[in-house]
């Protein structure tokens, strides 16, 4: 039986959020024309000679209480929005904005304090862990960071979060190397909560991890989600499990957003033909067998993103593209029906919308 069926004291925890359904006053994260640009230099005086555009002018909204999940193969800038997010790296241009307040103009103590309410994980679970430190250690060092508990209630709380994500408390006295890639991620989350956040932002929890052990880790989320009543920023490869958390599914290429929309509109009708593509690549997962839903194939071969084509980053391995494509960048468009937003950007996304 699960560890959150139970009250194992957790109202007494910093993060514990009463469910409520009042309308939000503002939205918890903003993201304003966000692009980082990382320069390519060469030559013998290491000029700049180019730029990759790992983001490029990403606009979003996250509400409170609610999963927004943004999908992306390699190289689509997941990984760098997250640090973007979190302040581990400065954006080319833009803002990121939490709770009404722009974290690079804050101060060091009211970015310290705010990040106590926005938190992320890595990836690669493993990595994320120090291996000299026991479990313990590792919990407990952001609590001590952030003075939210004093030797002696620290062991309690480390208690508490083991518990939490369904762990046993005798594994406190364990080192990273003893647990497996599931439990791992377990820990790289309950680490993420120590400090009581009400964002977080979840980088990839499943690449890592074998396929048998995915959706539990997805169902975790949920139920920490349900429990603590977080807002969770949801960053992965494919759609093949994110179904039954998500609220809403933004798509990345190349650093741009293409598609967002409300997750059964997503999932049913896709008005990017990238949105498609990966949806038929894991299609009976998605979609249980269905065999309408057929892996759509690519008619190229990746654009550098170096040297991207002109007009529609994707038209390069669309079936569908025109010479409107080569010559004009789509533009974001709503196209949603019945006051649902469904924002896509394809000069051809009209033949989907029916």
């Amino acid at each position: 039986m699960h560890f959150l069926e139970h009250d194992m004291g957790l109202s007494r925890y910093p993060y514990e959020v009463p469910n409520t359904n009042e309308q939000p006053v503002k939205p918890l994260l903003e993201l304003r024309q966000l692009s980082k640009h990382f320069p390519i230099r060469g030559g013998v005086f290491q000029r700049q000679v180019g730029v990759i555009k790992m983001l490029d002018r990403l606009n979003l909204v996250v509400r409170p209480g609610e999963t927004v999940t943004l999908v992306g193969g390699h190289g689509a800038g997941k990984t760098t929005l997250a640090r973007l997010i979190m302040q581990l790296a400065a954006p080319t241009s833009g803002q990121v904005v939490f709770d009404g307040e722009a974290l690079a103009q804050m101060g060091r103590v009211s970015l310290r304090l705010a990040r106590q309410q926005l938190q992320m994980t890595l990836q690669d679970p493993y990595a994320a862990l120090n291996p000299k430190m026991m479990v313990s250690e590792i919990l407990a060092e952001p609590l001590r960071i952030h003075k939210l508990a004093d030797g002696r209630s620290q062991k309690g709380r480390v208690t508490e979060l083991l518990q939490l994500v369904g762990l046993n408390p005798y594994f406190a006295g364990r080192y990273p190397h003893e647990f497996s890639g599931g439990q791992r991620q377990r820990l790289n989350i309950a680490r993420a909560l120590a400090t009581g956040p009400r964002l977080l932002v979840v980088d990839d929890p499943l690449v890592a991890l074998d396929t048998a052990v995915r959706p539990q880790i997805i169902s975790l989320l949920a139920e920490l989600k349900q429990r603590l009543g977080l807002t969770l920023l949801l960053l992965v490869s494919d759609l093949t499990h994110v179904r039954v958390i998500s609220d809403r599914v933004g798509v990345l290429y190349m650093g741009e957003l293409v598609e967002l929309a409300a997750t059964e509109q997503v999932y049913e009708r896709p008005l990017h033909p990238y949105t498609q593509f990966i949806l038929g690549q894991s299609a009976s997962a998605v979609y249980g067998g269905d065999d309408r839903r057929q892996p759509m194939k690519l008619t190229g071969p990746a654009p550098d993103p170096v040297n991207p084509p002109s007009g529609c980053r994707f038209r390069t391995q669309c079936p569908y593209a025109t010479d409107v494509c080569r010559d004009e960048i789509p533009p974001l468009r709503d196209l949603g029906q019945r006051g649902n937003p469904h924002l896509a950007a394809c000069h051809h996304a009209e033949r989907f919308a029916d």
